[in-house]
């Protein structure tokens, strides 16, 4: 502490850098993985192993609590399963449009990069805007409050756990891995892999069982007689919230698309990852849902705010305790890695001028996005007000369908300005009009349904048309108000301890004059021992 006091101001360099040009080559390589030197000395020269794969991406709290929202919604057990198996198919086509532009426009960054070099500043910045505000939040309170409700379920085996203790858990586990993320990245890829295992094991065990039961002979609702037999009316608005609640277990399938600079030959890695992924999440899926209604009956499912606990209280007796343990461990580790995962995006926007400097900062020794990780679990915090997963998942279903659609939109619009263009994937048309088709079903059937909760999405993007009129578009601003931003700034690198990455170590070594000079500044140790310890190491 006392080290930081004395070096508060001269550690870090004032504000007002120029963010890395979106051409340059990604440093967020080196937030992939760790390698030897950060290991001896806690630099950041970093090596570049492939990203998390998409099926670990996908799979996560979804499928333990979806199947519940889908049923509710679907009317009977047929047509749920129905549910699962076109969602799948549809977020193949849409992760094959992905493809085609990730090859096209070969920046990290996502649809958000897409939708703003195709329609412009203002529609990037909107997905900017709902992401940052809505998406991932929102996404990591419903892991989050999955978690809680998977840990304390068996704790109340005759009743729901109380909302404030699951919203407290919640919270409780969000800063946790906020800490560890903004501790270090090797703490933070670690607590992801180990934790794999745990959704890895409950599906294993909830597949495996279902086969045993169908063996037994215990199949009935899956009977066509008995699958379709509704157990309340069959309703449009209510099938395409279905859909929503379905696509939900299915996030994370573009995933590759907002670390397309940092793949390895994303030509032929890109389409082999959907190729493989899809159908493998959409099969485990199917066959999870299937052995569900095994062991229970539509109303019993639909009873239970913890699936796989009911599941594994039918059939493991006083083995019980694995199913909650596993799916814990596995929402445990989805909340790691949409922390991990977000600060792409933030980096994505602000080296466009989108968003705030200082949330594409990172910790001088620990290379960690500690501004845009604090953000994230603040919003993620504001969430929590309520325990309702399946109205939040609605919430951010909608939100986000609607801008997979205006991206996909964008690949036919591409088409037509710029038909020349090198695409070294490239797809038929027929799978993008497919795709808006049920797109257009979906929005307008849930706008019906859930008019309030869909409507307050929209107008929450839709706030941001004047944030971006006042904040990005506007140039000659006062310069008092220039001075305040770039102040602020400053006092959030002083705190955080943060600067800009640097592009390559190559290119710190050559820079010259005063850019050489700012990076040498940038990259000044907290203390003369520190800079001493690491004389020989790379910086970040």
């Amino acid at each position: 502490l006392l080290k930081l006091c004395l070096h508060w101001f001269h550690s870090v360099p004032p504000s007002g850098r120029q963010i890395p040009s979106s051409n340059a080559p990604s440093p967020w390589r080196r937030l992939a993985g760790i390698g030897k030197n950060e290991a001896m000395n806690g630099s950041c020269d970093m090596n570049n192993p492939p990203p998390l794969p998409p099926p670990g991406n996908i799979i996560g709290s979804g499928i333990f609590v979806s199947p519940k929202g889908v049923m509710e919604n679907a009317s009977s057990v047929g047509l749920a399963l129905i549910v699962w198996i076109v969602t799948g198919i549809i977020t193949a086509i849409g992760a094959l449009c992905y493809a085609e532009l990730g090859v096209t426009i070969p920046k990290s960054g996502g649809d958000y990069s897409y939708v703003k070099d195709i329609f412009g500043g203002l529609a990037g910045f909107l997905r900017l805007w709902i992401a940052v505000l809505v998406i991932y939040p929102t996404n990591q309170a419903v892991i989050a409050l999955t978690f809680s409700n998977y840990v304390l379920q068996p704790l109340f085996p005759t009743c729901f756990p109380p909302e404030s203790g699951l919203r407290l858990l919640a919270a409780i586990c969000l800063l946790l891995l906020t800490w560890v993320n903004c501790s270090s990245v090797r703490w933070a890829t670690r607590v992801q892999d180990v934790f794999t295992a745990g959704k890895l094991l409950a599906l294993a065990l909830i597949i495996i069982m279902g086969i045993v039961q169908i063996c037994k002979g215990e199949y009935y609702w899956l009977e066509p007689a008995h699958a379709f037999e509704p157990f309340q009316e069959y309703d449009v608005g209510l099938i395409a919230l279905a859909f929503l609640q379905g696509s939900f277990a299915y996030g994370g399938w573009n995933f590759l698309n907002y670390v397309t600079e940092e793949l390895v030959d994303p030509y032929v890695n890109l389409p082999r990852a959907i190729f493989i992924s899809i159908p493998l999440v959409t099969f485990v899926y199917v066959f999870a849902n299937i052995a569900y209604v095994t062991a229970m009956s539509p109303q019993e499912l639909l009873a239970s705010n913890a699936v796989a606990v009911t599941f594994g209280e039918k059939l493991l007796g006083v083995m019980s305790w694995i199913m909650p343990i596993s799916v814990a461990l596995s929402t445990f580790g989805g909340v790691n890695g949409s922390l991990f995962t977000s600060s792409r995006l933030f980096f994505a926007g602000a080296r466009e001028g989108h968003l705030p400097s200082l949330l594409a900062m990172i910790h001088v020794k620990r290379c960690t996005p500690i501004p845009a990780l604090l953000f994230t679990c603040l919003s993620t915090l504001l969430m929590l007000c309520t325990s309702d997963m399946y109205t939040l998942i609605n919430y951010v279903g909608f939100i986000n369908y609607l801008f997979y659609g205006v991206t996909v939109a964008g690949q036919i619009v591409l088409r037509i300005k710029e038909p020349n263009l090198h695409r070294p994937i490239r797809i038929s048309l027929a799978w993008p009009v497919i795709y808006l088709l049920f797109w257009a079903f979906l929005l307008i059937f849930s706008l019906y349904s859930e008019p309030v909760v869909c409507g307050l999405g929209m107008a929450i993007m839709l706030t941001g048309v004047p944030v971006y009129f006042l904040g990005v578009y506007w140039d000659n601003k006062p310069e008092c108000f220039n001075t305040f931003v770039a102040k602020m700034t400053y006092l959030g690198q002083k705190f955080c301890v943060v600067v800009y990455p640097g592009e390559t170590k190559g290119s710190e070594e050559t820079g010259s004059g005063e850019e050489g000079e700012e990076l040498k500044e940038a990259r000044a140790p907290l203390s003369q021992d520190d800079g001493e310890a690491e004389k020989s190491a790379a910086d970040c």
